[in-house]
């Protein structure tokens, strides 16, 4: 049997159709060769380490591998790391400050929105990035009138299901995420409906 050359003795490999992308990943300014090919999620987790962003299915209907660019919501595995040119990436790694975490992290885990927590980073993100989507007054497929651009959309429930709708979650802890959403949105604080298995809140 034949056995691998240790690693020392391994020469660097070569990227095809590479290109130096210059952009900043959670505040910290990345200049990384990558292949012209390759996705925005497969650079963060391959290149960067930053593993938080999940591949689910690939094929960017799942929703676990999103994340905010620009301030929008994207899907990163259907998203080139070469369009990422001077622009700014967060990850679910990137939303906290420190050890204080995010109030869309806190709420989630306040409300329990989350099971085995494999999509958790995508939601939210995706949660993070429609609050100011809301805030611009972006319509959605469920919002009442949109002719009329107001200032901001009031995120109901309906609203929430509907924003969050690409980003699907097998544990269905979906009425959690939705209490999770509402709380950061709303500033005020929403009462949990579930219970300890000894009966206390």
């Amino acid at each position: 049997m034949a056995r691998s050359a240790p690693i020392e003795d391994l020469k660097p490999f070569s990227i095809e159709n590479g290109r130096n992308i210059s952009f900043s990943v959670n505040g910290t300014k990345q200049k990384l060769m990558v292949d012209s090919r390759m996705t925005l999620l497969d650079m963060l987790r391959e290149r960067l380490n930053l593993t938080g962003s999940k591949k689910g299915c690939d094929h960017g209907q799942c929703g676990a591998c999103t994340l905010i660019v620009d301030g929008k919501r994207i899907l990163s595995c259907l998203t080139l790391a070469a369009a990422c040119e001077d622009k700014k990436v967060t990850t679910i790694e990137g939303l906290s400050t420190g050890n204080e975490l995010h109030p869309m992290q806190v709420s989630f885990i306040k409300h329990d929105g989350f099971q085995c927590g494999y999509c958790t980073p995508g939601q939210i993100c995706s949660a993070v990035a429609l609050m100011d989507e809301a805030e611009n007054g972006d319509a959605s497929y469920v919002t009442v009138n949109i002719r009329k651009k107001s200032k901001s959309v009031k995120l109901n429930d309906q609203e929430i299901r509907e924003r969050m709708s690409g980003n699907l979650c097998r544990c269905g802890a979906y009425p959690n995420i939705v209490d999770a959403i509402r709380e950061v949105h709303g500033d005020e604080a929403v009462s949990q409906v579930w219970q300890f298995a000894d009966g206390t809140d």
